[in-house]
């Protein structure tokens, strides 16, 4: 292994620490300057680092800054009609308020299904927001247990990329993937979900961010909650849609070329946000007597508190891209090839240190797969152990989000976190996913 590539790494994480958790530079600058550093201590040329740079940046801005601003649109739209809020009021009827964080896990652990992590968390967000307020709980109280469920069901549970990817390399049966993964996803959703929660949340007390200011222009009477979680749906339905019509499901030419067509158009992120967007500010905007001011006013404040959102992204997307670069992750795997590991550990611990090392859970898992996948061939394991394969490799993919995973900082500033306390909630959280994840997988493996 080459010493100098794995010490430019480990070394740029802790000069990346040192510079925002000691010196308080600001993150953003500090993220960008250790890009550089890494570039320079792993022996890339001057061009290549730059240019690796603008790749990881463009590469995650074009779907992020797009998805964030569109999220941060609906976010103003829903909070200053007060929809957020009456959706929180009816949730917290329903379920109380003791229940309410494990409602909002489930609705990750649903959403995310069909809908990618991100694009799932930014349209619910605005709800934990509200019960935040209309409570008087912190924040993370709401937030975590919706994060663990979007995490688990996106890494765990099939059509998601991730497990099909790592299915098809490993040549494990979906069907097996998905019932593991439901059986493995339900109790560490629980446990890092409003348990961990509960837990977290006496220790970190945050108030809820706004993206705009009070609003006193628009009817004191607040939007029905079915009117919002209709609005809401809208783009999940949509994006579920596409998905499921356009999987392995159905045969190819099952669907006519321009129902296909208008499927894939209407069924992309992008598309569903707009419309979501358009609704929202119709039926809960101008429809309960909204102005033009009010409207632009909403829109501008709302892509103020965006930017630096979508900027922070933008360069953990490129420090991520730079530890990619340097192949380090992909080294250590190799080295572990040699060794003597029962498959489903050995998967696991693959996907956790190029996780680690280079912060991306996709990248992760097709990592690992990719080594784990001869291993296998000459052990005759059943359909279900390898399916419990997948789900290790997708758990060690999960664990540990640090400050080169753009996740690290979505959530954090979404939430309005420090990064001293992202690490203590989110960073805490995924670890728990990760362990539990080989725990409750690795019990099936030897039990079942």
């Amino acid at each position: 292994m080459d010493i100098q590539i794995l010490f430019a790494v480990l070394g740029g994480i802790a000069i990346l620490l040192f510079l925002i958790l000691k010196l308080k530079i600001q993150a953003f600058l500090a993220l960008l300057i250790v890009c550089i550093l890494v570039g320079i201590f792993a022996g890339l040329p001057a061009s290549e680092i730059l240019t690796t740079m603008q790749e990881g940046m463009g590469s995650t801005l074009g779907f992020v800054a797009t998805v964030v601003g569109l999220g941060a649109l609906f976010g103003g739209i829903l909070e200053q009609s007060g929809g957020a809020n009456s959706l929180a009021k009816y949730l917290l009827q329903k379920t109380g308020e003791k229940r309410s964080p494990w409602a909002m896990m489930l609705t990750g652990f649903l959403v995310a299904i069909p809908v990618f992590f991100d694009v799932a968390f930014i349209i619910l967000i605005p709800v934990t927001y509200a019960l935040s307020r209309k409570t008087g709980k912190s924040l993370i109280l709401y937030a975590m247990p919706l994060l663990a469920g979007l995490t688990i069901t996106h890494a765990f549970i099939p059509p998601t990329p991730g497990p099909i990817a790592v299915a098809d390399i490993l040549g494990a049966d979906l069907g097996w993937v998905i019932l593991f993964g439901i059986l493995t996803g339900i109790p560490v959703a629980i446990i890092s979900g409003p348990v961990f929660a509960k837990f977290i949340s006496r220790r970190i007390n945050i108030t809820p961010p706004s993206f705009t200011e009070p609003n006193t222009d628009i009817d004191n009477d607040l939007p029905s909650p079915g009117l919002i979680l209709s609005i809401i749906c809208v783009p999940i339905i949509l994006i579920v849609l596409n998905t499921v019509l356009t999987s392995p499901l159905f045969p190819e030419g099952f669907i006519s070329g321009p129902l296909l067509y208008l499927i894939n158009l209407l069924g992309h992120p992008f598309t569903a946000l707009i419309i979501a967007n358009l609704l929202a500010w119709y039926f809960i905007g101008i429809k309960r007597g909204a102005g033009k001011e009010f409207l632009n006013k909403t829109a501008m404040k709302s892509f103020e508190a965006a930017g630096i959102i979508i900027l922070l992204t933008g360069a953990g997307g490129a420090f991520k891209q730079i530890l990619i670069r340097t192949g380090a992750g992909e080294m250590i795997a190799e080295s572990l090839q040699g060794t003597f590991f029962n498959p489903l550990f050995f998967g696991f611990t693959i996907a956790l240190l190029v996780r680690l090392l280079q912060g991306s859970a996709t990248v992760a898992m097709i990592t690992a797969a990719g080594i784990t996948a001869p291993v296998l061939t000459s052990s005759a394991l059943s359909p279900s152990e390898i399916a419990l394969i997948v789900i290790a490799i997708a758990a060690g993919a999960s664990g540990f989000s640090h400050v080169n995973d753009s996740g690290f900082w979505l959530v954090g500033k979404y939430l309005g976190l420090t990064e001293k306390q992202t690490f203590r909630s989110w960073t805490l959280m995924t670890g728990i996913v990760a362990i539990l994840g080989l725990l409750v997988s690795s019990i099936m493996y030897y039990f079942l």
